[in-house]
């Protein structure tokens, strides 16, 4: 998304997320509850005591499937690494007041593309990604699984699409997807969705104007985010989107479907434990080879708990992480290895008329009629989506895209309002040179920092080419100047792949880790490739159907 990408490049963001603007200090402290139910420090188990299952981490793996284990009725506690936020209070409608979200500890970036860390990626917090993600939920097409069968190269899934569309849909109508009904492209479905689009900002209404003209289909997006007030169980009723645009600031009202206000409330309700600012630091393993204890620490205290199953559900740069710390699941030498980044470039035009890009939800417009384009030169494809902006992220981008500072920048920006951008977001290749790896410097919990290595390949080259050139015409064809790009790359995927074998893969197709049974991972870092789609729906889906195919092994 427009979004989820701007953080600054090669820079450690400092820990302290301490508000500095006085006028919203003595407002957050005039708002703030004391002994608020979800933030109180819930006990810690003895270190004899054993629960069923351990969860780390609450984005979009992890709460769906402790969801699902809470309702079985089995004993799981949650491990978040960042707090339990209070959305009313702490979500403010500011960019630099928001940098708390984002996971600000320092990775390194390398490669010939070094990746964008931070807000790009990942998140803190109970509620993960999902807290600043831009909600855009679109399904991957059926053969958005089926790389290598259609083009020889990259990876196929160990799952169809029929696998996953049940829980795509279950998805949809439990968080309250907004979109259109029929869905222009892929499969018919049983259910439309829930929700009436989301209305069209200025950008999506004039990229459709463009895109017309072109004879490229468009339609209004899918999105996580309530266009009428809607029931959430656990929850009550949950209010409308007010289009105010910061989504990647966090949703004050509620409105986006982040896990804290849709799966966690409900894993609550069925006495799921929650334990925000956990930061875990061991895994621990018996002389069987099982997972057998969590070791992880919580305001400056360490503590154990001991577990029968663990699901691990941190993120592609997180995850394996842990699993080569603790030198866990690593028999297919895959930990690390096939990472890939979705292109992200983007495309920018000054029109006439006002725009107003902080209106509306940042993602209102898409197209996949790129999914697989005719005479492509590339493997795979791309979708195209209209854009939102911040003002702050979008100087950035352009101080590093345009190469504008001082004057001239400011000057560029006194025409904020008139600006609009489409982006691509397109598949990408596992490659040898994209991995990640343990670097020999400590962070400030004193534990070693993850090194990311990224490099575009020819395949993306070719794929960024094509997409600019559409969406350079698309803006033209619409009536825009001053046309420019800012090359980019999101969303970390791969680094513990699923397969049919543990010898090319770390978990088969139900998430389970090949090379130790009591181990489960769910998030994209177990995607075999990367999709032409937004990751959150399809992170959503798999990690409800890993927590019934766990829950049927019980049996």
């Amino acid at each position: 998304m427009p979004d989820e990408e701007i953080a600054e490049e090669g820079v450690a963001t400092p820990l302290d997320t301490t508000v500095q603007d006085p006028l919203l200090r003595e407002i957050l402290a005039d708002n703030q509850t004391a002994d608020a139910p979800q933030e109180e420090q819930q006990p810690t188990l003895a270190e004899a005591e054993a629960v069923d299952c351990v969860v780390i981490g609450l984005g979009a793996g992890g709460a769906p499937l402790l969801a699902r284990l809470a309702q079985a009725g089995l004993k799981v506690v949650a491990l978040e690494a960042g707090p339990w936020h209070k959305p009313e209070t702490d979500f403010a409608t500011d960019e630099q007041a928001q940098d708390f979200l984002f996971w600000n500890d320092e990775r390194l970036a390398a490669g010939g593309t070094p990746l964008a860390m931070g807000r790009n990626n990942s998140g803190t917090g109970v509620g993960g990604s999902t807290l600043h993600y831009t909600a855009y939920t679109p399904r991957p097409l059926p053969d958005d699984l089926t790389l290598k069968t259609d083009f020889g190269v990259g990876e196929d899934w160990p799952l169809t699409y029929d696998d996953l569309a049940p829980y795509f849909e279950e998805v949809e109508q439990f968080i309250g997807v907004s979109g259109p009904t029929p869905y222009p492209w892929g499969p018919s479905r049983p259910k439309g969705y829930p929700m009436a689009p989301l209305p069209l900002n200025s950008a999506a209404q004039l990229m459709m104007r463009g895109a017309e003209k072109m004879g490229i289909r468009t339609s209004p997006a899918a999105n996580a985010a309530l266009s009428a007030p809607f029931f959430q169980e656990g929850v009550g009723w949950r209010q409308a989107c007010t289009n105010r645009g910061f989504c990647q600031a966090g949703c004050s009202n509620g409105a986006k479907s982040s896990m804290d206000v849709t799966y966690i409330p409900l894993a609550v309700k069925y006495g799921a434990d929650i334990r925000p600012d956990s930061y875990v630091t061991e895994i621990e393993r018996n002389a069987q080879g099982l997972v057998s204890a969590v070791v992880y620490t919580q305001n400056d205290q360490t503590h154990r708990i001991a577990c029968k199953h663990l699901f691990l559900c941190a993120g592609a740069v997180e995850t394996p992480r842990l699993l080569l710390l603790n030198e866990l699941a690593l028999t297919s030498g895959q930990v690390g290895r096939n990472l890939m980044a979705h292109t992200g470039i983007q495309v920018w035009g000054t029109f006439p008329e006002e725009v107003r890009p902080t209106k509306g939800i940042p993602g209102g417009l898409i197209s996949q009629d790129t999914h697989r384009p005719e005479g492509a030169d590339f493997v795979g494809g791309y979708l195209l989506q209209s854009i939102g902006v911040m003002p702050v992220t979008f100087a950035g981008q352009t101080a590093r895209g345009r190469k504008l500072w001082g004057k001239a920048l400011r000057d560029y920006m006194q025409q904020f309002n008139h600006i609009a951008g489409i982006n691509i977001l397109g598949d990408c290749l596992p490659h040898a040179d994209n991995y990640l790896e343990l670097s020999d410097e400590l962070d400030g919990k004193q534990v070693r920092k993850p090194r990311i290595h990224f490099t575009a390949q020819e395949n993306e080259v070719r794929m960024t080419a094509h997409a600019e050139k559409t969406m350079r015409d698309i803006w033209a064809a619409a009536g825009a100047t001053d046309i420019w790009s800012f090359d980019r790359y999101a969303h970390v995927i791969g680094t513990a792949r699923m397969g049919l074998s543990g010898d090319d893969a770390v978990v088969d197709r139900d998430g389970r880790a090949f090379d130790v049974p009591n181990l489960y991972i769910s998030d994209n870092s177990t995607f075999p490739s990367a999709l032409s789609v937004n990751p959150a729906l399809t992170i959503m889906a798999l990690s409800l159907r890993t927590a019934d195919k766990f829950l049927a092994s019980l049996k």
